[in-house]
């Protein structure tokens, strides 16, 4: 796959900036936006592994649908459980939120 001029920017910005979560989404973002999930869903997983005791809650759900759409249903699972994991640790608004919207998807596929 040919990647666009706006992955070649992130990925240089990424140079920089490794951890940047909101690089790394915006990249994963790109790859599904180019239609290229199996890469998305392996930039989110990254994002995901890049802090595991503070992560990154929205790359969780993205990144299930990633996965459901490569067919890969039972790591789609295991990634919506760990999502549902850390966003009831962190415990905020938003993120029980995103617990709500994990929980449903996970449903939909258990």
């Amino acid at each position: 796959m040919t990647k666009s001029p706006r992955m070649l920017q992130i990925e240089a910005m990424l140079i920089d900036e490794p951890d940047d979560e909101f690089l790394r989404y915006g990249l994963a973002m790109e790859h599904t936006s180019a239609g290229d999930d199996a890469s998305a869903a392996a930039v989110l997983q990254a994002l995901i592994a890049l802090n595991p005791a503070k992560p990154y809650i929205p790359a969780f759900l993205m990144a299930a649908q990633a996965l459901l759409r490569t067919g890969d249903d039972e790591t789609a699972a295991t990634v919506l459980k760990a999502g549902i994991e850390a966003s009831t640790r962190a415990g905020t608004a938003d993120a029980l939120h995103a617990r709500g919207e994990l929980q449903g998807l996970l449903s939909t596929i258990e």
